[in-house]
């Protein structure tokens, strides 16, 4: 990392987050972001749901809400960048403050609550982007008060598809009261229902998007083994593992650690990995995994890798690492498959179930 870049990401960690996030953006569109060759290691090149990466580290949704920097992310190293989570209307989220810092335990809690400029905002940036090259997910998800949420993510994928390299619907949200019910069996067979629907006329108009599912850590083994089940019957084409936690793990030790919403960061690695692990032997195979949760390093990523991952993201890490982060883990990464004997990231997927 350059001077700069380390100056700056100490001086943001000393502002209020949202509003150090709101700058970071801002210079991020301005151009004041590291760059890094994304496809400098042709070990680390990935195919995940048909979709080439250049490599497998990618940036978690919730970053990028409204897709205002989705090309100076990828220009950081970044094989793929999500942007989202959007919903059909816009919504301010929830009361302020919302955002925390965890710094003792490199990790952050949230309780944003889908706060959002709106699909329709999202998708003309999405739209401004065409002909560029790299590749930009769109991750939708309901607005606080609608009265049908399924509907919500249906329109999201109407506006969203045409301009996006894939779609995620996220339904796994602790901050937006009852989306984690979503995940209950029958109603994510009614959510999928629809978005099988949906998908075939969209992709008879605009052709074939993968389709991915984000999930929850906070899953019993009787719903990891629904979700996965229902995964392959409505031909999702990946599973995202996983959101945030619920969990407070006993070992916080910041002051910040009882707040309430979402954990992530380093605490979440373990419960997130296991999770990821579950659904790896749940699936065995027949549906790509991406990893999230904790991902700040060669090590954590290449474990999460192993563990039935095709590719990670993450987000936490940047706010205490910075933005050369993934030039760091590619390199480390890279370095890792060697000592090991892989030639490339498919021979080491799942390496740590077999």
């Amino acid at each position: 990392m350059s001077l700069p870049h380390n100056a700056a990401t100490r001086v943001l960690r000393l502002i209020e987050p949202e509003s150090a996030h709101h700058i970071a953006l801002w210079g991020l569109r301005a151009g004041l972001g590291t760059r890094a060759r994304a496809d400098k290691y042709p070990r680390l090149k990935a195919s995940l749901a048909g979709l080439d990466l250049p490599n497998p580290i990618g940036l978690a949704a919730g970053f990028d809400k409204n897709a205002a920097a989705p090309d100076a992310l990828l220009a950081a190293g970044f094989g793929f960048v999500e942007c989202g989570t959007v919903t059909p209307l816009p919504q301010p989220g929830n009361d302020k403050p919302r955002l925390f810092r965890l710094s003792e335990d490199r990790a952050v809690i949230n309780r944003l609550g889908f706060n959002n400029e709106g699909v329709v905002a999202f998708a003309d940036r999405l739209a401004a982007r065409a002909g560029k090259p790299g590749i930009v997910g769109a991750n939708v998800g309901a607005n606080k008060e609608s009265a049908d949420r399924p509907a919500d993510y249906v329109r999201g994928m109407g506006q969203v598809w045409k301009h996006a390299s894939y779609v995620t619907a996220n339904i796994s949200s602790p901050n937006t009261p009852g989306l984690r019910g979503l995940q209950e069996r029958g109603a994510l067979e009614d959510l999928l229902g629809r978005m099988r629907e949906a998908r075939a006329l969209l992709t008879a108009a605009h052709g074939h998007r993968p389709l991915f599912l984000k999930v929850a850590p906070d899953l019993d083994d009787a719903a990891v083994r629904d979700i996965a089940e229902l995964a392959i019957a409505y031909e999702l084409d990946a599973l995202i593992v996983s959101n945030t936690t619920l969990q407070r793990p006993p070992q916080l030790t910041s002051d910040n650690g009882e707040e309430a919403g979402g954990l992530s960061g380093q605490p979440l690695f373990q419960l997130s990995t296991q999770i990821l692990r579950l659904f790896a032997q749940a699936l065995n195979g027949r549906l790509p995994l991406i990893g999230v949760g904790g991902v700040d390093n060669g090590l954590t990523a290449l474990a999460k890798i192993k563990a039935g991952a095709s590719a990670v993201q993450l987000y936490t890490s940047m706010v205490f690492a910075g933005p050369s982060l993934p030039a760091q883990i590619l390199s480390e990464l890279d370095a890792l498959l060697a000592a090991e004997g892989f030639d490339s990231i498919a021979e080491a997927v799942g390496a740590g179930l077999r």
